[in-house]
C-alpha cells in the first residue's frame, strides 16, 4: 500500500482490509505503553486539511501520525487562503511544494479527496467527503468488531438511521460485507438511499427486523445540515418510530455490540439508557480511531519494519 491514496474502502480488497487490521492491533500496542512514541515516520510531515468541523477524526489523525513521530501542521480552512479564493487544488500544491509527505482532507463535497488526488504525488487520506465515503471510520468500525467478536465473516449487523446522508454508512457496508457480514438497513423511507442491495445490504421493512437477532448494531446520526428540505417530520417522531432504546436493542443478541459514528444526538437516534449501557462500545471506537490511523500512516508512508 506504501505510496498509494486511501479514498473509499471500494478500493481495498479483503485482503488488504485485512493488512490494515492487523497492522492497527500493532499500533494498539504502541498506545498502551506509557510513553506512547515510536519513530517510525521520524523526518516525515503530515497535513490536515479540513474544511467541516470535526473532532475525533482530526485530533485522531493529528495524535497518530504524532505517535509515530511525523512532523504534523493542522490547517484550519476557515483561515486559509480558500477564504480569498484559492482553489482547493492550488492549496494543496502549496503545501506539497512545501515538502508535505502527505494530505489528510475532510470536504464537504463528494469526490474532493479523489480530485486532491489526481493532481498530487504525494498520498491523500481521505477523511470524509459529502456524503461520500469515509474510509477511516469503516476502518475503526471494523476493527472495533473484530476485536470485540473475533471474527466479522457470519455477523449479522443491523445499521439503522440516516443513510441518505451517511457516508460512514456507505463506508461501513462495503468493509463489513467485503469481509463476509450479512448487513441490514432500516430507517424511514426518505433516508434509504437507492441502490443499498447493490453494496451488499438487506433492507428491512422494519427497524424490528432489522434488530432481530443482530450481533452487531449501529445507530447513525440524523444529519440535518445535509438535508435541504424536511424529510421527516421531527426528532420526536424519529425516536419513536427508528430510536434505539432499550426494548429495541433487545431485539438484538444478549451479546450484541452497540456502534455509533458519534456525535450522539440523545434522545433522537438512540437513549442515554443504551449510549451509556453495558454493550456500548462507543469509546472504544474511538481509541480504535488512534491505532487504525496510525497503521493507515504507516502502510502509505512506508515506515518501514
Amino acid at each position: 500500500m506504501k505510496g498509494r491514496d486511501l479514498l473509499d474502502l471500494a478500493d481495498l480488497g479483503a485482503d488488504e482490509l485485512e493488512t490494515v487490521l492487523e497492522a492497527a492491533a500493532s499500533m494498539e500496542d504502541v498506545l498502551a505503553r506509557r510513553i506512547k512514541k515510536v519513530p517510525t515516520l521520524r523526518g516525515r510531515s503530515l497535513v490536515t486539511l479540513f474544511f467541516e468541523p470535526s473532532t475525533r477524526t482530526r485530533i485522531s489523525f493529528e495524535l497518530a501520525g504524532k505517535y509515530l513521530s511525523a512532523d504534523v501542521v493542522g490547517v484550519n480552512a476557515a483561515a486559509a487562503s480558500v477564504q480569498k479564493g484559492e482553489s482547493l487544488e492550488d492549496t494543496a500544491r502549496t503545501l506539497e511544494a512545501m515538502g508535505v509527505d502527505a494530505v489528510v482532507l475532510r470536504h464537504r463535497a463528494a469526490g474532493a479527496a479523489e480530485l486532491l488526488a489526481r493532481c498530487l504525488e504525494v498520498p491523500v487520506i481521505n477523511a470524509g467527503d459529502g456524503m461520500h465515503a469515509h474510509p477511516t471510520q469503516g476502518l475503526l468500525d471494523l476493527y472495533t468488531v473484530r476485536r470485540r467478536k473475533g471474527e466479522l465473516r457470519g455477523l449479522k449487523v443491523a445499521i439503522i438511521g440516516d443513510l441518505e446522508h451517511s457516508r460512514v454508512a456507505r463506508s461501513d457496508l462495503i468493509g463489513l460485507t467485503r469481509l463476509g457480514a450479512q448487513v441490514w438497513v432500516a430507517g424511514p423511507a426518505t433516508l434509504l438511499p437507492p441502490g443499498l442491495e447493490g453494496l451488499g445490504a438487506r433492507v428491512a421493512a422494519t427497524v424490528e427486523e432489522a434488530l432481530r437477532e443482530a450481533d452487531v448494531v449501529m445507530a447513525l446520526r440524523l444529519q440535518r445540515e445535509r438535508q435541504q428540505q424536511g424529510l421527516i417530520p421531527g426528532g420526536e417522531e424519529y425516536a419513536r418510530c427508528f430510536g434505539l432504546n432499550r426494548q429495541r436493542l433487545a431485539l438484538a443478541k444478549p451479546d450484541a455490540l452497540f456502534l455509533h459514528p458519534m456525535p450522539l444526538n440523545r434522545g433522537v437516534e438512540v437513549t442515554s439508557e443504551v449510549a451509556d449501557g453495558a454493550q456500548a462500545v462507543l469509546f472504544d471506537q474511538v481509541r480504535a480511531g488512534v491505532a487504525v490511523r496510525m497503521a493507515v500512516l504507516y502502510l502509505l508512508l512506508g515506515g518501514g519494519n
